[in-house]
């Protein structure tokens, strides 16, 4: 279990005998049921966490019996200090008036953020935060506990959780290094994962005035800072890097004082002659520390349950660490006092405090990950670096920016403008709506409708459906429109009712398709080209996604005899024929888009699909030029793509559309996208459209908001290629802080789209955005729309 300690001193028994309390069951059943007599509660861990729960239980039936016990001294911290939200301050407010308030007055307010990257200084303000030394909040809790009648005993060890037999509640608040934990980890089921990055908590006598990001570059690699004050003339300073940074500095041969001595040279510009101070006498080695992330499948344990870090933890990056803990305390309180039973409430306890929890680590994941990825973003311009760093966790978004700081995110749009058209914008712009080009194709916005298969083609003739679907969507707003996977051949279909591109019917119906999208519309439009392979001859998607046709089928191919389910087919293992037979489809399809009058060709290289195939070692098991080592497997679909890309006009733009990871131990991983795109990027291709998964049925997807961002933000900021996200992106706020923060250059939406043709048009009314062109029929339809939408918010600022 990565960074657990072994703690043989802590010599608490295995509960395999049932409780340590063996009255605990008569306990619930009977006097103590409704703690009318009182609790007796042991809370081991004086911190925050184990303090804030005494002061709770107290306040809530004044009989419970609290003994908190502290293994350090009273006026022992190894923090600095702790960052509060408005939000925080308001439960605990709520909880316990009285310790809020002696909280707040020692509070240092700030509202700004300032970001220093590049010998510039980018500050937005309306953040609204508060910082407290952690020794003075341990002293106001302390205080307040000792008020209410609970007991606190510092500089006591607990080695064995048996002294406590007739504790009704034993309160694991010992950290994020809990022994309790440890010691009955076959019942906790803990998680920990060490981060990759390294970093010091240091403290400055520079008194901050707002909360600092401050970014160095050494030749050795970049660090940075993150500072807070916390009182009049104390901050916060942590200092973190990379690993390969960390030893290029030579921390790894330094000691305490000497890693302080050489961090307050490298911030010596942000200090401004101040110096650096370290309280970490209490760690064993170095006080560079790789943050641990703690995650327990079970937070109880017959009477034990773990409290704050003990139960999970949140980088440091969000400063939620202490919020989580005070939060929790008052979850747990509430919860024993709202049930007969411990266990039922030690349950209700952990469900009611789970989904927070799990939504703050989801964000301080996505922070973490950002810090760790540093590097990658490095090449932007301050602005847009500063804007990426704070919308790092998803949980700033783009409008919430607008409501925090209007006229910071005004100027941010509006530069983000400039850079997009090439010219001076004398307004700000959403930068969803701001234009991008793709060799000699200009798109009027980033708003792409996504490839979506619609099972509606006789014998591969895009029929009306298609014109009134692709039109509808193209009069929609949206800068880009795809078809769905077309494919180029009858054998290459997914099912019976796939469009596709290999007879003169094709051409025919795709040139109508194509006339009318560039007749009534700014739109353009692109075919993707794919061949299904293993994932052929089934049903349509409403009579069994994927699965195979009942009667009717044709054979399958595939790099290797790989059957994508035990259900399908098992394909034919291709021939060096086979290979020049459907590369010969593929160009002679490009050809007919040429024809039809594509703006744009985009071959289908994800899924699981034939050339995706090919790619995943999943699928790919074989053993000549075109099997083993990815260079060999990428070989058969970079043949493709050149051959499409010689017959395809120079100055009109390809796409490949790929699986970034397959989602299973063994296949594509997120470096490997990396790979694929670079290959692509040579081989001509101008832009990467990022999918994620669909080549395994053992795939196992972590879904979420724009869950497959993350691949394209990699793709594009390390292959250095322009990309197109995919994936649960649904609302303007995703589409704006993807592009404004340089994740992606397109964002692809499929299912707003079914459900709403018009979902740009829609979108920019929303936004006030009024430089959008609507079908003109459509006008007073507009008229009403933006209408309504003004009246709304304006009864929403009245209520």
């Amino acid at each position: 279990m990565a960074g657990c300690r072994a703690t043989p001193e802590f010599a608490c028994r295995e509960n395999a005998a049932g409780p340590l309390n063996p009255m605990l069951q008569a306990s619930n059943n009977g006097q103590r049921a409704k703690y009318g007599c009182g609790m007796k509660v042991v809370c081991v861990g004086g911190g925050p966490a184990g303090l804030y729960l005494a002061i709770s239980m107290k306040l809530r039936d004044p009989a419970h019996d609290v003994l908190v016990l502290e293994r350090n001294r009273a006026d022992d911290t190894f923090g600095w200090g702790v960052v509060f939200s408005n939000e925080t301050l308001g439960n605990l407010w709520r909880n316990d008036a009285d310790s809020a308030a002696a909280i707040e007055q020692s509070f240092q307010h700030w509202d700004d953020i300032d970001v220093r990257f590049k010998g510039h200084v980018v500050r937005s303000g309306g953040h609204g935060f508060a910082g407290i030394a952690r020794k003075r909040l341990l002293h106001i809790l302390q205080e307040r506990a000792r008020g209410l009648g609970v007991r606190l005993r510092f500089e006591h060890e607990v080695e064995d959780l048996a002294a406590f037999r007739d504790a009704d509640l034993i309160v694991a608040a010992d950290g994020i290094n809990s022994r309790i934990r440890e010691r009955f980890a076959a019942a906790f089921r803990p998680s920990i994962e060490l981060r990759t990055n390294k970093y010091i908590w240091l403290g400055t006598d520079q008194p901050f005035e707002a909360f600092t990001f401050a970014f160095e570059e050494t030749p050795q690699g970049w660090i940075w800072a993150h500072a807070y004050r916390f009182d009049a003339a104390t901050s916060t300073f942590i200092v973190e890097c990379g690993e390969t940074t960390w030893r290029g500095l030579g921390f790894d041969r330094m000691s305490t004082g000497d890693s302080v001595a050489a961090c307050e040279m490298l911030f010596e510009r942000h200090l401004g002659g101040h110096r650096l101070m370290s309280n970490a006498k209490h760690l064993r080695g170095s006080a560079w520390l790789h943050f641990p992330r703690v995650a327990c499948e079970r937070w109880h344990h017959d009477e034990i349950v773990l409290l704050g870090d003990a139960a999970h933890s949140a980088h440091f990056s969000i400063g939620s660490g202490t919020k989580l803990a005070l939060e929790d305390a008052i979850g747990l309180a509430d919860a024993l006092h709202g049930s007969d039973d411990l266990q039922a409430a030690l349950a209700a306890y952990q469900q009611s405090r789970q989904t927070e929890v799990l939504k703050l680590q989801s964000a301080a994941r996505n922070s973490t990950e950002w810090f760790e990825a540093v590097p990658r973003y490095t090449g932007f311009e301050p602005m847009q670096f500063a804007y990426a760093l704070l919308t790092r966790s998803q949980r700033v978004s783009h409008e919430n920016l607008r409501l925090r700081d209007r006229t910071w995110l005004e100027g941010m749009e509006q530069w983000f403008a400039e850079r997009a058209s090439g010219h001076p914008v004398q307004v700000a712009v959403p930068p969803m709506f701001t234009p991008f080009r793709l060799r000699g194709l200009e798109l009027v916005n980033r708003v792409a409708v996504s490839p979506m298969a619609m099972y509606s083609a006789k014998e591969g003739v895009a029929g009306d459906f298609h014109l009134v679907h692709l039109g509808a969507r193209a009069q929609g707003g949206a800068g880009l429109v795809f078809t769905e996977m077309t494919c180029v051949g009858p054998q290459a279909r997914i099912t019976p009712g796939c469009a596709g591109m290999w007879d003169e019917a094709h051409v025919a119906a795709w040139t109508r398709i194509v006339d009318f999208v560039h007749a009534h519309s700014e739109a353009k439009i692109c075919l993707q080209l794919g061949h299904a392979g293993p994932k052929g001859s089934t049903r349509l998607g409403w009579e069994g996604m994927d699965e195979p046709l009942e009667s009717g089928n044709w054979p399958l191919i595939g790099p290797s005899p790989v059957p994508w389910s035990p259900a399908h087919q098992v394909p034919r293992a291709m021939t060096r024929d086979d290979m020049q037979d459907v590369l010969a489809a593929f160009v002679r399809a490009t050809g007919m888009a040429e024809r039809c009058g594509f703006d744009m060709v985009e071959l289908h290289c994800a899924h699981g699909y034939l050339l995706s195939a090919f790619i995943t070692p999943l699928m790919n098991r074989r053993t000549d030029a075109y099997g083993g080592t990815l260079a060999n497997r990428l070989r058969f679909p970079l043949e493709v793509f050149s051959a499409m890309r010689a017959a395809w006009p120079q100055h009109r733009p390809m796409s490949v559309r790929i699986s970034a990871t397959d989602w299973v131990d063994g296949g594509i991983s997120g470096e490997d996208s990396v790979a694929i795109a670079k290959a692509f990027a040579a081989a001509g291709a101008d832009v990467i459209d990022v999918s994620a998964g669909q080549t395994s049925t053992r795939a196992a997807p972590v879904y979420g908001r724009m869950f497959q961002t993350p691949f394209a933000d990699r793709i594009r900021n390390e292959a250095g290629i322009a990309t197109m996200a995919v994936g649960n992106i649904f609302e303007p706020d995703h589409v704006n802080s993807i592009i404004a923060a340089g994740r992606a250059d397109i964002c692809c939406l499929a299912r707003p789209h079914l459900a709403d043709p018009y979902w740009t048009l829609h979108a920019a009314a929303q936004l006030g955005y009024d430089q959008i062109a609507w079908p003109l029929p459509y006008l007073a339809g507009r008229d009403q729309l933006v209408r309504n939408m003004r009246r709304a918010a304006d009864l929403a600022v009245a209520v």
